[in-house]
């Protein structure tokens, strides 16, 4: 027995050594294949392996010729924290993954498509094995930026930025996406003269798009949003800020999201009048006693197509009509929030696909 045990130590001590040997080697094929995956325009900095997690820094993904920004992805560091209950079972179970310091650029074509890591996404995939199924508890966005780039408005595309976005996914199964995902995003929308805040809550399917959602933004600086707000080219936005909330729901594939857009202390810069009547008086006449433009609205349509229609209350008609004929496109604003507020969550569809 005392034989026994001493060959069964030596057995340990050697596949101990070996192991330690042929670690690095493991690590170094483990980083090349994330690099291929990820494919040319990608860097990986170092894959480190822990005991019950995995670690992934400083990722990036170089941007196309054609994009807007100098990268589509980036990220300091990835936490990987697999369930080590499921190794048995034949499905891959994550209970989180965290993505910190990380960054991501969507473009918006004059046409309308949204173009997300166009250098992963938009080749067609190399091997016909399907893949595994996965399930993932947790994913978690901490201080994370992204920029939504949108040329369907302008030539020179305008952009919207979002910083200290902190967000949660819950309950994900890949690759179908049918399972009913919980989501939170919290952040900072950046402007000229002041930063406002966003908050999302709800769930999305993301297989089917069926989706619940609610959408907040407080003090949004309007000039951040002048594309979407002013049609006429003889004015412009000085100050302002946009208040909205919006109760998103989709089914079978129909988007119904009644909402409420205020628009406080906006003030335009110089411009033709109307009716004799100088322009910034006229908005002013539009303005409640706080300096206040308040629209019911309700969004609907088919989300495959953008030209949604908008149906506003009777009582406001006569106000928003008003405003078209001053230039201030508030359809166009409030449709503008709607095509980003989609074209983000298909960015998260097509990321997860």
């Amino acid at each position: 027995m005392k034989r026994l045990a001493l060959i069964l130590l030596a057995m340990v001590i050697m596949l101990a050594a070996a192991a330690m040997l042929a670690f690095p080697y493991a690590v170094k094929a483990l980083k090349g294949q994330v690099e291929h995956a990820l494919g040319a325009e990608s860097e990986v900095g170092e894959i480190v392996v822990g005991w019950s997690t995995i670690e992934v820094r400083n990722v990036r993904i170089h941007a196309p010729k054609d994009w807007p920004a100098e990268d589509t992805l980036r990220a300091r560091r990835i936490v990987i924290e697999p369930d080590l209950r499921g190794l048995l079972s034949a499905q891959v179970r994550i209970k989180r993954i965290a993505v910190e310091d990380g960054y991501l650029s969507l473009l918006r074509t004059r046409d309308g498509r949204l173009r997300v890591l166009p250098s992963l996404l938009g080749k067609p995939a190399e091997s016909s094995t399907p893949p595994p199924s996965i399930a993932i508890g947790t994913v978690e966005l901490k201080p994370c930026a992204i920029e939504f780039y949108d040329a369907s408005i302008r030539q020179a595309p305008h952009k919207l930025r979002l910083e200290q976005i902190n967000a949660t996914l819950d309950d994900l199964n890949l690759p179908d996406l049918k399972s009913k995902t919980r989501l939170k995003l919290e952040g900072v929308v950046k402007g000229v003269r002041q930063d406002g805040s966003v908050l999302t809550q709800g769930w999305i399917e993301l297989a089917s798009r069926d989706s619940e959602i609610d959408i907040r933004l407080r003090g949004v600086d309007l000039i951040a949003l002048q594309p979407y707000l002013i049609k006429t080219a003889e004015t412009g936005v000085k100050r302002g800020t946009l208040d909205l909330d919006l109760k998103s729901a989709v089914h079978d594939n129909r988007l119904r999201a009644p909402g409420k857009l205020t628009l406080s202390h906006l003030e335009l810069s110089s411009g033709s009048g109307f009716m004799g009547m100088p322009r910034q008086a006229v908005v002013s006449a539009l303005q409640n006693h706080q300096d206040q433009i308040t629209i019911q609205f309700t969004l609907e349509g088919d989300i495959n197509d953008p030209r949604f229609s908008l149906n506003e209350s009777l009582a406001k008609r006569l106000g928003a009509s008003l405003a078209q004929s001053l230039g201030i496109d508030i359809e166009g604003l409030s449709r503008g929030i709607g095509n980003a507020a989609q074209g983000i969550g298909g960015a998260i569809r097509k990321l997860l696909k």
